[in-house]
């Protein structure tokens, strides 16, 4: 079957086998892998990625289900060379430890800021609730979605690191 879905911005359009994961179609098809794929069951929360401004665990939905929609994962934070604020406080606060749920996390993140903008702790440690860090880092996480949300705008002169 054919889908076409928005993904970061740009409208892609495959042929695709209906039981095809998002998280498969985003990795294997659009080689964007910076959506990870963990548990397969939904539970770690390492696969997020936003649809239509929503986190969604790509390793339980279908690439079939989003179409028609807007996919954004971690590639798609950064505006241009400017880092998005999560990804700028990532890199602060030390939220990255080891990177795997990192992607996750960040898009997490990105959609309680956009829906909240200055959330106190237990919002953000509930938004963050349905994410596994295996390295428990979550101190580290909270303070770099503090971080982001009092930096709301990053420094213009921030570069994505190569």
């Amino acid at each position: 079957m054919q889908v076409t879905m928005t993904v970061n911005g740009t409208e892609v359009t495959r042929d695709v086998e209906p039981r095809l994961l998002l998280v498969h179609f985003l990795r294997e098809t659009l080689g964007l892998t910076g959506t990870h794929w963990g548990c397969d069951t939904s539970n770690c929360g390492t696969c997020v990625v936003l649809v239509d401004g929503q986190p969604v665990k790509s390793c339980t939905t279908l690439a079939a289900m989003t179409a028609g929609h807007e996919v954004r994962t971690v590639e798609g934070l950064a505006d241009g060379a400017t880092l998005d604020p999560v990804q700028q406080g990532f890199m602060e606060e030390h939220g990255l430890q080891c990177g795997f749920c990192t992607s996750g996390m960040m898009l997490t993140a990105r959609a309680l800021l956009d829906r909240e903008p200055d959330p106190d702790e237990a919002t953000i440690r509930e938004a963050i609730s349905g994410q596994i860090c295996r390295c428990t880092g979550y101190a580290t996480i909270v303070r770099s979605i503090q971080w982001a949300a009092a930096h709301p705008a990053a420094p213009a002169d921030r570069e994505v690191p190569a």
